[in-house]
Formats: structure tokens, C-alpha cells, sequence
């Protein structure tokens, strides 16, 4: 992935003050389902990823791990214990994101980072923070791409932090430039061959490519109900965890890790399903990763 250039302005462009900037084209859909998802995640507005993501500006759009702390809580009478619940929600999300950081590996300030369905852009925050970094985003939304360039604007970032309207089966980015990628659950959105050759395109060799996502269990025989059900809701359509290893081994990348989440995430659902951004989804999620249908996994793999 490239650095974007900047220039200094020509003698005729400075004397120009006046004239307008001009806007950056922003590209149509490829398929009428990418316009689907564009059109989708444009009117997406749950308060389960506005409110958690006001606790403190990071704006995710992914699940939790990690156990729940029950002090963190306050007791049943707790008159702030919604409050309390909506910000131990948003811990364990963040928890994720730095799960996924972790796995990463080395990464040093003079890096580039693709975060691939960046969303509203929280775990590209997160990744410049922890590593000063440069991280570009593409989403299919423009209006997640706004909301996330204006928070990065607002944190000062925005010359290390930036999201755009892109199809991340085609990126912009030179083939080889990129230190390390990743896909936080936003890979069920497209082919995985198409999405594993343009990740092995733009990453160095050697670089670290990060993928959690929630699979349906090969070992189940078929997706279950409850998988049928998260597709529906998100107009998504889930892989199996043998899809991903074999279109990882048909494009040059090599897992080193592949980890089971599951039992880390359950935590997270059943916590969500007291609260009042409930999305009506959670039981689903629930029963299919308790009884084996579905699982939520990191997997880690460099570029060969």
C-alpha cells in the first residue's frame, strides 16, 4: 500500500486560492450486490455500535472477548447500571481489536496498514496509536468513510488515519506495500479467493495478514439454522473455516495461528442480550456457537 503523495502547490496553483477543490471521485458499486451492502451499511445506524462507540470515540463494528467483569457492573438496583453495562460491552469489543493488533506482529511507525471493511474506522485508530503508523481504510460505505475521516480529523490523525469509499476485492494499492492487513468480520461479504489474491497482491512478502470472523463448523455438515438466520439479518453469506484455509493456501498465505474464539466471545452475547441494544440476533449467535455450528475464530497467516 502507498503513502499518499502530497506536493507543494505550483506558483500558478498558490496564486489560484480562489479556485475549488476538486472532489474525489468516488467509484460505483462493482455488482448490484455490492450496491446492496453499500446501500445497507449507508442506513446502518444501531445504537449497539453508536452508543458503545461514544463511551469513548473508538466506533467499532465488530463483537467482544474476553470474560465479564461483574464489579464493572454494579448490582441489580444500580440506577447507572445500563451505563456501566453499554461501557464493559464496549471494553470487550476493544479487547478484540487489540487481539487482532497483536497478531499483526512487528509493525513500526514507517509501515502502512489495510484495514478491509474498515467501517466507522475504530480499529484503525487503535492501530496508529499503538504502532504511528499509517493505516488506510476502505469500505463500501461512503457514509462510514466520512464518519470515520471526520473522527480522525477530530484526533488529529488525519494525515496517518484515512478511510475510503473502495471495493476491497481492488484496492488502489501498489502490489507489495503494505506491512500487514487484516479483515475484522467483513470478509462474509465477498468471495474468498478474489479477497485472499488482492490481500497477497498489496502485502510484502513476509507480511502478516489477520482475519477474525465467524465460520460455520464444517464438522456440523451444513450451515445450521442459526447461521441461516445471521445471513438473513445481515445480507451476508458466511464461509466455513475450510473455505478460509484453502483459499489462504491457494494465495500464497501461510497460517502461523489459527485460534478459537468461541468460548471467548459467548461471554460478550450473553451480556449483550440483557441490555437494551438488543438487535434481535443475539439468540442466534448464542445457540449457534453453543451447540457447535457456528465458530468465531482469529486466523493469522504471513504472505509467502
Amino acid at each position: 500500500m502507498t503513502h499518499a503523495v502530497h506536493t507543494a502547490p505550483s506558483a500558478s496553483a498558490s496564486s489560484s486560492a480562489s479556485a475549488s477543490p476538486v472532489a474525489p471521485r468516488v467509484p460505483g458499486p462493482a455488482t448490484p450486490y455490492q450496491g446492496d451492502i453499500a446501500r445497507y451499511w449507508d442506513g446502518e445506524a444501531r445504537p449497539v455500535n453508536l452508543r458503545l462507540g461514544d463511551v469513548d470515540g473508538l466506533y467499532h463494528h465488530h463483537y467482544g472477548i474476553g470474560a465479564v467483569d461483574p464489579a464493572a457492573l454494579g448490582g441489580p438496583g444500580d440506577a447507572e447500571r445500563e451505563t456501566k453495562l453499554v461501557a464493559e460491552l464496549h471494553r470487550l469489543e476493544s479487547a478484540q481489536a487489540a487481539l487482532l493488533l497483536y497478531h499483526l506482529g512487528d509493525v513500526g511507525p514507517q509501515d502502512t496498514l489495510l484495514d478491509a471493511g474498515c467501517g466507522r474506522g475504530g480499529s484503525m485508530v487503535m492501530a496508529h496509536q499503538r504502532f504511528g503508523c499509517t493505516v488506510e481504510g476502505v469500505t463500501l460505505s461512503a457514509k462510514q468513510a466520512d464518519f470515520a475521516n471526520a473522527r480522525a480529523r477530530e484526533l488529529g490523525v488525519q494525515d496517518q488515519v484515512r478511510a475510503r469509499v473502495c471495493n476491497m476485492l481492488a484496492t488502489p494499492f501498489a502490489t507489495g506495500s503494505v506491512a500487514a492487513s487484516w479483515n475484522n468480520e467483513s470478509s462474509m461479504y465477498v468471495d474468498l479467493h478474489d479477497l485472499f489474491a488482492e490481500h497477497s497482491r498489496v502485502l510484502r512478502t513476509g507480511g502478516r495478514y489477520v482475519t477474525v470472523t465467524g465460520c460455520w463448523n464444517p464438522r456440523y455438515g451444513q450451515p445450521s439454522k442459526w447461521v441461516s438466520q445471521i445471513n438473513a439479518h445481515f445480507e451476508c453469506n458466511i464461509h466455513s473455516r475450510r473455505e478460509y484455509l484453502r483459499a489462504m493456501a491457494d494465495n500464497r498465505l501461510v497460517p502461523q495461528a489459527v485460534i478459537d474464539l468461541t468460548p471467548d466471545t459467548l461471554p460478550y452475547w450473553e451480556l449483550r442480550a440483557t441490555s437494551s441494544l438488543v438487535t434481535g440476533i443475539e439468540d442466534a449467535f448464542i445457540n449457534s456457537y453453543k451447540d457447535g455450528s457456528f465458530q468465531y475464530v482469529l486466523i493469522a497467516a504471513d504472505r509467502v
